[in-house]
């Protein structure tokens, strides 16, 4: 049985709220995984360049007063 076989029959047999509690814990270490990710930080550095360059909209909600 593979590492993820065994994490997964573990998984499994966990009760309900651990596993939700699990489910938490693993999209928060996921996450934090994805901002350091090399096109993550690339994509918010075009974001800033942008900025700085006023390469930008403003979007105005249709019942917001000018």
């Amino acid at each position: 049985m593979s590492k993820l076989e065994t994490i997964e029959a573990e998984v499994r047999s966990l009760p309900l709220q651990e596993a939700v509690e699990l489910q938490d814990w693993l999209a928060d270490y996921l996450e934090d995984s994805a901002e350091l990710n090399p096109d993550f930080i690339a994509s918010i550095e075009r974001g800033n360049a942008d900025l700085r360059e006023g390469r930008v909209r403003v979007h105005r909600p249709k019942d917001e007063k000018r």
